[in-house]
């Protein structure tokens, strides 16, 4: 049983981090699968400057790279993709990416809230028929296609990059006038990549599948592009659970319900940070979450009566 991990953790923002700080520290195989350290809601935030202990403010990068250092440092494997899909009907559970699975005795979700409800007119209907919130998955459907990316963040530059190894065009679709990156990004210098700046969609049309969009520029005016697939990198605040299948209970918000110790309807399985709907969203507060997912998943693991609170000598 090689394989098999104490603890998979679902998120690389501060509360998965800090559970695989205090998982990994209490000696607990333990890896966390971040779908991209640039993509969570700290990773955008421009200045950091009431974390405790910091002194000086910082950047929600360099503070994410602070935790994620952290954790490794106290044995935490970090790896870099895109969750699919788990399996937690068993003892053991599973965790899908594209590239591998992943089995363990506990599992901490912590991906966040920065999902969306479908907003584009046209984006719900044609969900899997054209529409997609994921290249790495899908990128291969679109050899030799026109597609475009609609996003002006980092995260929605590198999956427009992705998909320019398969698609003959692809149109990066900006709503702002600028994009969150820097002109010398790679993706950008991609010959087949056309960046279309201050451009709303309005609209996602077609028959069977995704056949055009509708775009209205900064001055109203329409115009429409041919396409075949629309990938959709706008940010909002609603919990990501795409991936888990309606398997653990939800509020009415669609918020992971949890009980004070981050355990959730399923034995083995918790939740932390902002994909809680925690009244008060703070990175301190994430990170208290994670620190106390961690704390309940080593009990659960060891069958202890009582949370285990430190391991140092």
């Amino acid at each position: 049983m090689s394989d098999l991990y104490d603890v998979i953790i679902i998120g690389g923002g501060p509360a998965g981090l800090s559970a695989a700080q205090y998982a990994s520290r209490a000696k607990l195989r333990t890896i966390v699968i971040d779908k991209s350290p640039t993509a969570g809601a700290l990773a955008y935030t421009h200045k950091i400057e009431n974390y405790p202990g910091l002194p000086t403010p910082v950047s929600g990068k360099e503070l994410l790279d602070i935790f994620r250092n952290q954790a490794i440092a106290f044995g935490s494997e970090y790896i870099e993709a895109q969750v699919i899909g788990v399996n937690l009907s068993s003892s053991v559970k599973e965790v899908f990416t594209m590239d591998k699975n992943f089995s363990g005795k506990a599992v901490i979700l912590a991906t966040g809230s920065m999902g969306r409800k479908p907003a584009i007119k046209g984006e719900a209907d044609f969900l899997g028929r054209g529409v997609s919130y994921c290249a790495i998955c899908d990128a291969a459907f679109y050899k030799e296609k026109i597609v475009c990316v609609v996003g002006d963040s980092e995260e929605a530059v590198k999956e427009a990059g992705v998909l320019t190894k398969f698609a003959e065009t692809v149109y990066l679709i900006s709503p702002s006038s600028k994009l969150k990156v820097g002109d010398d990004h790679p993706a950008l210098q991609e010959k087949n990549l056309k960046a279309l700046l201050a451009q709303s969609v309005s609209a996602i049309e077609g028959t069977d599948i995704v056949e055009r969009i509708r775009m209205t520029d900064s001055d109203g005016n329409e115009s429409i592009l041919e396409l075949s697939g629309v990938f959709v990198y706008l940010h909002g605040s609603k919990p990501i659970i795409d991936f888990l299948g309606g398997v653990v209970d939800l509020s009415e918000e669609e918020c992971i319900t949890t009980n004070r110790m981050m355990e959730t309807s399923i034995p083995g399985i918790f939740a932390a940070g902002d994909m809680t709907c925690a009244e008060v969203r703070q990175v301190v507060v994430a990170a208290s979450n994670g620190c106390i997912a961690a704390l309940s998943a080593e009990k659960y693991i060891f069958h202890r009566k009582r949370r285990k609170y430190d391991w140092g000598k």
